[in-house]
């Protein structure tokens, strides 16, 4: 048990840092750094995902590199990863209410933990 936290904390550091030195290439109105790691964070996630599946990567470099270091440097791979199993298992309506779903009740919370702060 311990080994699998050092792994997943270690994984998650390193995917943190990754999302800090992308983000300070961003500089503009738009959130490129932002975007970036969440598009590469998706694309890394469903590759491990995928070799994970066919028995390429073993439960420690799972556990290092998709639950630590794809959930350090985003959680948008995991929440892409999670909608995409939905349809894949068939189940459309379901991808549709949680992508929805997280999206609109994820600024809503955003806007009430602003209000709350105030």
């Amino acid at each position: 048990m311990l080994k699998n936290i050092l792994l997943v904390a270690l994984g998650g550091a390193v995917g943190s840092v990754c999302r800090y030195v992308i983000s300070c290439f961003s500089h503009t109105s738009f959130p490129w750094g932002t975007f970036a790691v969440n598009i590469l964070g998706s694309l890394l996630i469903g590759l491990l995902v995928g070799w994970t599946t066919k028995g390429v990567i073993s439960d420690g470099i799972k556990l290092l590199l998709i639950t630590g270091f794809c959930g350090g440097f985003t959680t948008f791979s995991t929440f892409t990863n999670e909608s995409f199993g939905m349809l894949k298992a068939g189940d459309a309506l379901l991808a549709a209410l949680y992508v929805g779903a997280s999206i609109v009740v994820g600024v809503l919370a955003v806007w009430l933990g602003l209000r709350f702060s105030a």
